[in-house]
């Protein structure tokens, strides 16, 4: 360590040793609005919807899972201000796959600066380090990831020069109206039931979302955090919730939300169906369109004029048609990207 740096500093490789840039460790609660902004401005570049805050971003933080604050996350901070990180952490994956994920985030004015790859640089190296500290016999197959936003041309070149490929994308899709909303009967014996605000009914909906989703790609396998990140969730309201039930079995639904700082950011009257999902057993009947209709009645009823969603672009259920189907349409792409571990990160041999 030399003597400008201090025990705060963390060394990071191809670090471009500008005046005023330092890499240090991260600090709760204090980083999560400077983190925070930071985001927000790479989002508003690439043009998405979602919008990150500073009581978001320490909703999510607190409730993370294989995460280190003080090794897993390195705040790039530029004449006192931050100005980009980088966080790691590694998920089980319900397809038997480990993903050992990075995010990294630089605010746009600091393109071409050298920041992004250093950042890069240091997620790479700590993935492969927790990769390899995990116990031989624990292992499982996997690789690292990442993404990026369609907007982001150079950090996409970055990537492919260190050896990452592109392995899929993610779209926003925004319906910019809520007017003339298709009339769609539910499938016979299914009815439309309101959920109540206590714990067990949302529990309910929630286990019926995880099990809905577990063939999706790269879907996250489900913790109990992830149930307390959800449940302290203040924007989730079983009142804007469609779910359908066929007797007492929940077949399906969409969870609608309405978030008041999006709106007032991007300045409009916006809902989310943050969650459109049906069982396997009740699929191909024409049941996630019918509850798709109800739910963007539902968020007009709340005072909403348009609507958006998350999809992934290489969805087997053939969910984008679904979607154009009912009037919504692409408004920005992330992309997904993948990188092998070295072999002395993975799984272990057996023998043949």
């Amino acid at each position: 360590m030399s003597a400008s740096t201090t025990a705060d500093d963390i060394v990071v490789p191809h670090d471009p040793g500008m005046a005023g840039l330092r890499f240090r460790h991260f600090h709760a609660p204090d980083d999560y609005a400077g983190m925070a902004a930071a985001n927000q401005a790479t989002r508003d570049a690439a043009g998405m919807e979602e919008v990150i805050t500073a009581e978001g971003m320490a909703r999510d933080y607190g409730h993370f899972i294989n995460w280190d604050p003080f090794h897993d996350t390195v705040v790039a901070e530029r004449d006192g201000r931050i100005v980009g990180y980088a966080r790691t952490q590694w998920r089980d994956q319900t397809d038997g796959e480990r993903a050992f994920t990075t995010v990294v985030v630089v605010e746009p004015g600091q393109t071409g600066s050298g920041i992004t790859e250093a950042l890069l640089a240091w997620a790479e190296d700590r993935l492969v380090a927790i990769a390899r500290a995990i116990p031989t016999a624990e292992r499982r197959p996997g690789s690292m990831r990442t993404f990026s936003f369609g907007s982001e041309a150079d950090y996409a070149a970055l990537l492919e020069t260190r050896g990452w490929a592109r392995t899929g994308q993610g779209h926003e899709m925004v319906r910019p109206d809520l007017d003339e909303i298709p009339d769609v009967p539910l499938p016979a014996g299914l009815v439309v039931r309101p959920i109540g605000l206590d714990t067990a009914s949302r529990r309910a909906v929630w286990d019926a979302a995880v099990e809905a989703f577990a063939d999706e790609r790269n879907e996250e396998e489900a913790s109990e955090e992830d149930w307390a990140s959800f449940l302290s969730d203040p924007r989730q309201d079983p009142a804007l919730w469609v779910i359908a039930f066929d007797g007492d079995d929940i077949a399906g639904g969409v969870q609608g939300k309405i978030d008041p700082e999006e709106n007032a950011h991007h300045g409009r009257e916006r809902g989310l169906l943050d969650g459109v999902w049906t069982r396997r057993a009740w699929r191909r009947r024409g049941l996630a369109r019918a509850l798709i209709a109800r739910s963007l009645v539902r968020l007009r009823d709340h005072g909403m004029t348009s609507a958006y969603l998350g999809v992934d672009g290489l969805n087997p259920n053939q969910a984008m048609t679904l979607y154009e189907s009912v009037g919504f349409g692409i408004v920005s792409t992330a992309y997904d990207w993948t990188k092998p571990l070295p072999a002395d990160a993975g799984p272990m041999e057996v023998p043949t």
